[in-house]
């Protein structure tokens, strides 16, 4: 059954890459890079990995990056096996604070330079919460982090607002008694969210450390002042088989 804490818990996997793996992710995307043309998937990049329901794919943008990032959603094959390896090599120690993760989506590489940031917003668990998969959480591992700034927060908050759905016979649907859901549209686009009281927990971790941030949870980045952060996200999910075995 998927419990409601690992869709808010917040944890970390140390060395999820080691110091050696970290560099030749960072050569393999620099490469990537220097042959894809970095402004296409930077200033010139029109689409983006965030949606909001009635917004264009600019719309999204701006309010979820609004000075910009640079978003490469297909990242070469050989990082994206090397991290999935990684990922497989992280199972244990992901079971025992998420225990309903059975795989992780394709990563994402971004990049922020100085002034960009990525705004407050929860990932939810799916569209239609009640389907499958589940999404369970989001990771994150910095591959070299900016000079100054730059650093990721989770935000913590017990209002009804965000908190309006509670779910009836929710064993019947694989959760956990007691399971609630999150407001949909938890972003900077809606005004109930930015006007919502919000208690903000920075984190700094060392590279290739693995931050896992619940679904429900709210998060974000301050700005780069100086330098480039670089790092790659994904997300957790719960599969039916293994979620409903309990």
């Amino acid at each position: 059954m998927i419990h409601i804490a690992e869709t808010v818990g917040f944890g970390s996997v140390e060395n999820f890459i080691d110091p050696t793996e970290q560099q030749h992710l960072a050569t393999l995307m620099n490469d990537f890079l220097a042959t894809g043309d970095r402004a296409r998937f930077g200033s010139e990049r029109r689409a983006s990995i965030h949606e909001i329901p009635g917004h264009t794919a600019e719309q999204a943008m701006a309010v979820y990056e609004p000075a910009g990032r640079t978003e490469i959603p297909k990242i070469p094959a050989e990082a994206e096996e090397l991290l999935q390896h990684a990922f497989d090599r992280a199972r244990p120690a992901l079971a025992r604070v998420m225990p309903s993760i059975t795989t992780c989506r394709p990563w994402t590489y971004v990049e922020y330079g100085p002034g960009q940031h990525i705004t407050s917003h929860l990932d939810g668990i799916a569209p239609d919460p009640l389907a499958w998969p589940r999404q369970i959480a989001g990771i994150s591992v910095v591959i070299t982090p900016a000079e100054t700034g730059g650093a990721f927060y989770v935000e913590t908050a017990s209002s009804d607002q965000l908190w309006n759905t509670q779910l009836g016979e929710a064993t019947d649907h694989g959760y956990a008694d007691g399971m609630w859901l999150a407001h949909d549209g938890a972003d900077n686009s809606a005004t109930w969210f930015t006007r919502m009281p919000r208690t903000r927990w920075h984190v700094d971790p060392a590279p290739g450390t693995a931050l896992l941030y619940g679904s429900q949870l709210t998060h974000g980045t301050l700005p780069v002042t100086n330098g480039r952060a670089a790092k790659f996200i994904s997300w957790l999910i719960a599969e039916p088989a293994t979620a409903q075995r309990g």
